[in-house]
């Protein structure tokens, strides 16, 4: 019975990385799409002054496709500052993610036309952003797991001089506290001493030198 934890646990952390995968490329969808929106509106005019149709569809599929070219390298890049993920099958993971929800909504809008129509050189524009986008979400994971290796080593060091610092606090309270025990023994022991030295004993002679007191006739 105490095996079956230890046996299990590798592949729970693996569902639990599928999970963080899919759950980048969908977020990074969602927020790419919003980012997409927002900008086309705001360029519509400046795009359709371009010169000529292929600028204006390769801004446009640029434009579309921001999910996986700018958001999913910045998500990943924050992801591996708190994780340590590894490049090529997350950004791929991530990436295919993303990439199966646009098929998937591209076919619900359009049917059957959006998967049989045929290769053009929008899919070419978008294929190649697609790839582009996966290997800036692979760089940025790796600068992000060196960022995050760099601030470890950083927290490491000043731990240890932190730690250095308060050893060096309390043996110097330590040896503080020990004088001043030394010093209260010490006025213990001066206190529980005589305070006089003892009376001269009944019927011993007078000090040389000093008359016998008599009382005169």
């Amino acid at each position: 019975m105490s095996s079956k934890p230890g046996v299990l646990e590798p592949l729970r952390v693996r569902i639990r990385r599928f999970q963080f995968i899919v759950g980048l490329g969908f977020l990074s969808l969602v927020l790419g799409a919003m980012l997409s929106v927002s900008l086309m509106v705001r360029l519509k005019e400046g795009v359709g002054a371009l010169p000529s149709d292929f600028l204006r569809l390769v801004v446009t599929v640029v434009l579309q496709d921001l999910w996986v070219l700018a958001v999913l390298p910045a998500l990943c890049y924050v992801g591996s500052r708190i994780v340590p993920l590894r490049p090529w099958s997350t950004a791929l993971g991530a990436a295919a993610t993303g990439g199966f929800f646009v098929v998937a909504l591209s076919f619900v809008s359009d049917g059957g036309d959006a998967l049989t129509e045929g290769w053009g050189l929008a899919s070419a524009l978008r294929l190649g952003t697609f790839v582009g986008g996966a290997l800036l979400s692979a760089q940025a994971i790796r600068v992000g797991r060196t960022a995050a290796e760099r601030g470890s080593s950083v927290a490491q060091v000043k731990s240890v001089a932190r730690q250095s610092e308060y050893d060096e606090f309390l043996k110097a309270a330590e040896a503080d506290g020990a004088r001043m025990e030394q010093r209260d023994q010490a006025a213990a022991a001066a206190a529980a001493a005589p305070a006089a030295s003892p009376a001269t004993p009944e019927g011993q002679d007078s000090p040389p030198g000093e008359a016998p007191k008599t009382p005169a006739a």
